[in-house]
């Protein structure tokens, strides 16, 4: 089952690529935001250091329940108008943008942490059908080539979004100071332009691509009245673990310690800097939010070279293969990542920092496009929202357990728990070498 029979599509040109993937720049301008900002907001709030990472929970807990169930309702979808992808785009972007004016105005940790929910059910929402929109639209020979264009518009996103809150604070002399407890102004003011930007720009792509038809209407017509059951649906929601191919359960492994390394990543690194550089854990102090902005410019790094990156990747995948490209990419990212713990200047926070932009490219490209190319065309959305179970997995093990190790045994100390991601990216890269890639050359 890891090979499958796909139509000849037509190969599609730039501006055709870079119409079906802009959406991205608003998915992953509003994920940047959360992902820089989420661990700021609830300390500010209150939170506790060794709460975060139960706090956090909330993404992947939405991502585990939302992701197969819209990738099988988008399988199971289609409108004359609208096709069978765009639809969700639409309903994600119009939740999302909700989620992101309101996550600045929390005023308590409750409320914070349900709007985390809402804001990551309607990225998710989106997110998943454009994985499988690549799949859909595009001929092998060109997968790789747009997931890179994804990845790119990922990092264009990622770039301004992860340093908006320094622009408003050093630039436009807003203020960066919690008053009373509440979220600071340059916080506030960026998730205001995240909300206006994910619906822009997901709609740029709702309205400017196409989606082909199902080649067989009449099959797929009875097919999708078959799916309107409710018992049908959950049996084979369900079932397609049993069925899943082979290349993808060996990617799963590789998905689960590599996201365990980005979950600490994003929960830990404001912590870690403030305590490791800034010498405080104080959550109302001005060098801990100086913190948070510095943050943010270190993810927009990341993101920045993850985007230029994703221009070279199918190269090297040609040159070499994708798992050697993918195990490459890992090596450098855990090396980086790790090597947090020696840095104490904030200048020199931003070499990592290139490291891990490098991993997070090829991670938003190389599993996906490794994958394509094992999965059935007519079940493409279903099993790349259940790809990213193993996305989420690692997430909800990491919000478990590295609260707990933390505080317990890492002594509040964040920077060791950036280490401990370090290391599972390394065992990731490691676990590359073991999956199984049919792509050929002319695939790659």
């Amino acid at each position: 089952m890891d090979m499958q029979t796909h139509t000849l599509k037509p190969r599609l040109s730039f501006w055709q690529l870079w119409n079906m993937s802009f959406g991205f720049f608003g998915i992953q301008f509003g994920f940047a935001l959360q992902n820089a900002n989420a661990s700021r907001i609830f300390a500010t709030l209150g939170a506790n250091p060794d709460d975060l990472s139960v706090l956090w929970l909330a993404a992947p807990v939405t991502g585990l329940l939302v992701q197969p169930v819209i990738g099988y309702l988008s399988d199971n979808t289609w409108h004359p108008t609208w096709g069978r992808r765009r639809p969700f785009f639409f309903i994600g972007a119009i939740l999302a943008a909700i989620g992101l004016f309101l996550m600045p105005n929390s005023t308590a940790l409750w409320m914070a942490a349900s709007v985390l929910w809402l804001m990551d059910a309607a990225n998710n929402i989106s997110m998943e059908p454009f994985r499988a929109f690549v799949g859909d639209k595009l001929d092998p020979s060109q997968q790789t080539a747009g997931f890179a264009m994804q990845t790119f518009f990922i990092g264009c996103g990622a770039v301004i979004a992860s340093l908006l809150p320094t622009f408003f604070s050093d630039v436009m002399g807003v203020s960066n100071v919690p008053v009373d407890g509440a979220i600071p102004d340059t916080v506030r003011y960026s998730f205001y332009i995240g909300g206006a930007v994910f619906l822009a720009s997901v709609s740029w792509t709702v309205f400017t691509a196409t989606e082909l038809p199902p080649p067989d209407m009449a099959r797929f017509q009875a097919q999708r009245k078959h799916a309107r059951s409710i018992g049908v649906a959950l049996r084979e929601i369900v079932g397609g673990f049993a069925r899943m191919p082979k290349t993808m359960a060996q990617l799963a492994v590789v998905q689960f310690f590599t996201w365990v390394a980005l979950f600490a990543m994003w929960v830990y690194t404001g912590n870690a800097v403030a305590d490791n550089v800034y010498g405080t854990i104080d959550a109302q102090s001005v060098a801990f939010q100086q913190a948070g902005n510095y943050v943010g410019i270190m993810f927009a790094v990341y993101s920045g070279v993850s985007a230029l990156a994703a221009f070279l990747l199918p190269v090297v995948a040609r040159a070499t293969s994708r798992k050697t490209c993918h195990m490459v990419c890992l090596a450098i990212g855990g090396l980086s990542l790790a090597s947090l713990f020696f840095i104490h200047s904030k200048t020199l926070l931003m070499l990592p920092m290139i490291g891990v932009g490098i991993a997070w490219a090829s991670i938003l490209t190389m599993p996906y496009a490794i994958l394509a190319g094992a999965l059935p065309a007519d079940r493409m959305g279903y099993y790349m929202g259940l790809f990213n179970f193993f996305v989420v997995i690692p997430q909800i093990v990491g919000g478990l357990l590295l609260g707990y190790l933390t505080t317990h045994l890492f002594e509040g100390h964040a920077v060791h728990t950036l280490v401990l991601g370090g290391c599972c990216m390394l065992v990731a890269a490691v676990l590359t070498i073991f999956v199984t890639d049919n792509a050929t050359p002319s695939t790659r």
